[in-house]
């Protein structure tokens, strides 16, 4: 079974790129106790965590430490997408990709010094419910509670699915459907009834996995092309034997090793990727349900800090991990890896553009050890499940509380824990449906498009939350126009780019001016710069924002004291029948009160106490049980005070905080200046 990774590359069949079929047994035992591991886990942290309240399920109880909101957040962000992706464009273009992950060491820091405080002062559970709060009136918690879904669902999960389908499809041989619905299985399985806790937890493990397995691949990339001098030498000249003589196609770039690049004529030009890049990549970390969520279910906003740091520092790993395995794999298969013929390449990996998408799987399998080589499909497995469940249960947040919420205002906490699982159920069936559309678009090109379209539809939602956090001006209109217009503008350009899709290498570009000179960060820049001209002008010509629209929610009012009118509402009656969170005053917001739903629950308790066995353990895999246990006894106890509500820290902490603030800081401006 063993004979084709030890034999040279040039012996096996030219175009077969994953000739050997099956996976060694101890390889696929480094699975199934992958596996296992996680889902004790997950089981561990749903017996261990309460989710059985609305708080609970999802924000882990406002009760997680630094070191899983860390793992979770890197977890969250580094999926399979990257792994492929980023390995692929370091072979292909080399090290300039790498500069998405070292914007992102930034953008996390600025969310826990200076996003997250507003967003704990305001005592929120989703992004579109900030901007409710912030900015009044409900179009626009729900025009971006449905824009964040169709996200969500057509990027996030889909390229997500695409990579890992790619690595199972290819490298495992294993049948697609019922290897993605099996994963699929085992991640809502804990999904569902452990809620962001298990999902945290979880994340922590793939996290760990991950670096372990990633680290070791480098380790043995490296070692193949005799270090960082072999990689910087040999890289020129990985080309492939087959090309067209008198062209570049094929030829490795030169400004490989540079993050920055010519502004006019590169794939990725320095003034774009300074500011043009930067303001997607603020949506994604300050503004983004699934990194938000993370953040604001840590015990507080020190944990957080903590927790943000310690992603910001791991985000220095990609470039050693991800992009520099992917140059080394064009060095070791320039054929199939840097091919530059659209018939070869069609043959070899199906997608006329080129393979660099199959440099990390070919390195996995080509180079580890058996037993290591299960430890990396895990990895891969880890990264998938991980990024796809955070997306679900960020997702089911914003479903829940923005848009059921609104339809339902008066429903109990128990319903809202129905609903925000189902809805995860139905996610999953909405992965499996993305497969046929996946292998249909396994040309590749598809998913470059949908990396294009965040640049295309963030820059709006991302200034009018910076606008609406630090400009006490900002108002409704304001706020709304801004989106729309930023977004029309976004899908225009997303429309031409379906249209006229880019040239192949040697082939004349036909496109309109528009898209063949305005290089999509650059578009980023001038989307940014309308949406942000137009909440500024339409706020100025219309009314500003009531008092209550401000205190608390940006960052000059976040230390207000809560408006005293808002203390004597909590004991009118409605109180009692299960008044969503969003109806309560900003103080109570997310306690949970016992005898709130005491009526319902108790009909429940009888329930259940007559039915089956069987029902009783249903739900508590559902996390209701013991909410019913509590309700006997808890029904005249007070509300527990709001865990989130503090935004002190102590002395001490914040000082370490700082310090490491700064040597993070540093650390990333050095690594910028240093390969730039």
């Amino acid at each position: 079974m063993e004979t084709t990774s030890s034999t040279p590359s040039s012996v096996t069949p030219p175009w077969d790129v994953f000739p050997q079929k099956t996976l060694d047994s101890i390889d696929i035992a480094v699975l199934v106790l992958y596996f296992l591991f996680v889902l004790a886990v997950g089981l561990w942290s749903m017996w261990k965590t309460q989710r059985s309240t609305v708080k609970g399920y999802f924000l882990a109880g406002g009760q997680m430490v630094w070191w899983p909101v860390g793992a979770s957040l890197f977890a969250s962000n580094v999926g399979s997408g990257h792994f492929i992706g980023l390995a692929g464009s370091g072979a292909a273009s080399g090290i300039a990709a790498t500069a998405y992950e070292w914007n992102g060491m930034f953008c996390v820091l600025v969310l826990a010094w200076l996003f997250l405080p507003i967003y704990i002062a305001a005592g929120v559970t989703t992004m579109p419910e900030y901007l409710r709060k912030r900015f009044g009136g409900k179009r626009i918690q729900m025009f971006l509670a449905i824009l964040y879904l169709f996200i969500y669902i057509f990027t996030k999960i889909s390229v997500d699915m695409y990579a890992g389908a790619l690595f199972i499809q290819q490298a495992l041989h294993w049948d697609l459907y019922i290897a993605v619905a099996g994963l699929l299985a085992i991640t809502a399985v804990y999904t569902v009834a452990g809620g962001l806790a298990a999902v945290i937890y979880t994340d922590a493990l793939q996290t760990f996995i991950m670096l372990i397995g990633a680290v070791t691949l480098m380790v043995f990339s490296f070692v193949e092309v005799g270090g960082l001098e072999g990689l910087q030498t040999k890289y020129f000249d990985a080309i492939p034997s087959t090309r067209k003589e008198n062209s570049s196609c094929g030829l490795p770039r030169e400004d490989a090793f540079h993050i920055f690049r010519d502004p006019v004529n590169s794939d990725l030009p320095w003034p774009g990727v300074l500011v043009g890049m930067t303001i997607p990549s603020l949506w994604y970390w300050c503004t983004d349900q699934v990194i938000v969520q993370r953040s604001l279910a840590a015990k507080n906003l020190s944990h957080a800090k903590g927790g943000s740091l310690m992603t910001s520092y791991l985000k220095i790993l990609p470039l050693f991990m991800m992009v520099m395995p992917g140059m080394i794999s064009r060095i070791l298969f320039p054929d199939l890896v840097a091919c530059a013929d659209a018939e070869i390449c069609r043959k070899i990996c199906g997608n006329p553009s080129g393979c660099s998408d199959i440099a990390y799987p070919k390195l996995v399998i080509e180079l580890l050890p058996v037993g290591l080589r299960g430890l990396m499909m895990s990895v891969m497995i880890a990264a998938l499940m991980s990024s796809l469940t955070s997306i679900f249960n960020s997702a089911s947040t914003i479903f829940t509380m923005d848009l059921w919420k609104h339809f339902r205002p008066r429903c109990s906490e128990w319903e809202l824990m129905i609903v925000g699982r189902v809805f995860v159920l139905l996610l999953t069936v909405v992965s499996i449906l993305w497969i046929p559309l996946v292998q249909a678009g396994q040309g590749g090109q598809l998913f470059i498009y949908i990396q294009s379209i965040s640049s295309y539809l963030q820059p709006p939602v991302a200034m009018v939350f910076i606008l609406g956090c630090f400009w006490k001006r900002a108002n409704e209109k304001g706020a709304f126009w801004g989106l729309v217009i930023g977004l029309l503008l976004g899908v225009i350009r997303l429309v031409l780019d379906f249209i006229y899709p880019e040239p192949q290498c040697g082939e004349i570009d036909l496109r309109p001016g528009v898209v063949k000179y305005m290089h999509y960060l650059y578009f980023s820049m001038v989307l940014a710069a309308i949406s942000t001209l137009t909440v500024l002008v339409v706020s100025m010509l219309t009314e500003p924002p009531s008092e209550e629209m401000i205190s608390r929610l940006t960052w000059f009012t976040r230390g207000d004291l809560p408006v005293k009118k808002d203390l004597a509402v909590s004991p009118s009656p409605d109180a009692a029948k299960g008044v969503c969170e969003a109806e309560r005053p900003a103080l109570q917001i997310d306690i949970s009160i016992a005898s709130e739903n005491s009526s319902n629950d108790n009909k429940c308790t009888t329930n259940t106490k007559g039915s089956s066995k069987l029902m009783t353990a249903f739900l508590w895999l559902c996390g209701m049980e013991r909410k019913q246990e509590n309700t006997e006894n808890a029904a005249p106890t007070k509300p527990e005070p709001l865990p989130v509500a503090s935004l002190e820290e102590k002395p001490l902490v914040k000082h370490i905080l700082n310090i490491n603030l700064l040597l993070c800081v540093c650390a990333g401006v050095f690594l910028w200046a240093y390969f730039a």
